[in-house]
């Protein structure tokens, strides 16, 4: 069967691809998509300025139910991905904050992007 896909489609899966070969965090740990789905959500928010809570994370009912959520935070937190800080004056509200490994992650993610568009137009 001939394949006959869009320039987008063959750049998209590309960087599939090389996205595939740097899922894998630097000491061979894994993310399951579930856990690389809250992440993007999480740092997502960071990016924007508008860090997410734990209590706005686990009500991510499209994510998982709040106790599954809860077990992908504490995940995440054990693979040092993510991070808690507490807002200045209020205990109660734990923002989850990206580590410099999740920041790394995503950059390599970034130049995979990079380099699969560089394959396209070459």
């Amino acid at each position: 069967m001939e394949k006959t896909q869009s320039p987008f489609a063959s750049a998209y899966l590309r960087f599939l691809q090389l996205a595939t070969v740097v899922q894998a965090l630097p000491d061979g740990q894994e993310m399951d998509a579930n856990e690389s789905a809250l992440l993007q959500s999480v740092v997502l928010r960071w990016y924007e300025n508008e860090p997410m809570t734990v209590r706005e994370a686990i009500g991510l009912a499209a994510l998982g139910s709040p106790a599954t959520l809860h077990k992908r935070i504490t995940r995440l937190r054990e693979k040092d991905m993510l991070s808690t800080l507490n807002q200045e004056g209020d205990r109660r509200a734990k923002f989850l904050i990206p580590t410099q490994r999740t920041l790394d992650y995503f950059q390599n993610l970034g130049k995979s992007m990079q380099q699969a568009h560089q394959n396209q137009i070459a």
